[in-house]
């Protein structure tokens, strides 16, 4: 783990990957798969990684997607509602509620772009996509904050693997073992060199 805690240093705190030069006009948004098994090890990771940048003078917005949308319910007035054991909801209507609620595009890019934009962010770390899931995608998420990027770079922890398909283009498996469909901008960090920048 402090391999990937060094070589993730070394790339976020370069000067070039935070001036996002070397991107050929595409979109600055980067993914860091990791195991799931790994889930533990790698919450702190991002943790001390968020420390140790912060130290050498880069402001960093940490955003974990479940925090954010239990914001989100708490807002409307509706987390306690959830989570109230005799409130006697079916399941299907309650994963119906919170998709509504964790809507990429009216609900959680909005908070996100909140946070990204607060003064002086240079670069967001995004986590707890497996958290989120099902009723908040990876996939949709980095479709709807698309439109809106952006002024830093997004690096978004995901719980699976981000990889090249045939005729398929980049897919994110989530756990390993669940493939959305769709193309993905985003940039892999495991793939990434500073020499690229």
């Amino acid at each position: 783990m402090n391999h990937q805690l060094d070589r993730l240093f070394s790339i976020l705190s370069n000067g070039n990957f935070l001036s996002m030069q070397g991107l050929a006009n595409e979109v600055p948004i980067f993914i860091q798969p990791y195991k799931v098994r790994e889930e533990d090890q790698e919450s702190s990771m991002i943790r001390a990684l968020a420390q140790r940048l912060r130290t050498s003078g880069i402001k960093v917005a940490e955003v974990d997607l479940f925090r954010l949308l239990l914001e989100e319910l708490k807002e409307e007035g509706l987390l306690d509602a959830f989570t109230d054991e005799d409130a006697g909801y079916d399941r299907e209507d309650l994963l119906r509620d919170l998709k509504n609620y964790a809507d990429p595009k009216s609900r959680i890019v909005p908070r996100l772009v909140r946070i990204m934009e607060e003064d002086g962010v240079q670069l967001t770390l995004v986590s707890g996509v497996g958290h989120v899931f099902p009723f908040l995608r990876a996939h949709t998420l980095l479709d709807s904050i698309q439109p809106v990027m952006m002024h830093h770079p997004l690096v978004m922890f995901f719980p699976g693997e981000y990889i090249q398909m045939p005729g398929l283009g980049s897919q994110l498996t989530l756990f390993g073992s669940l493939t959305a469909k769709g193309y993905y901008r985003a940039f892999n960090l495991d793939h990434y060199r500073l020499a690229h920048l």
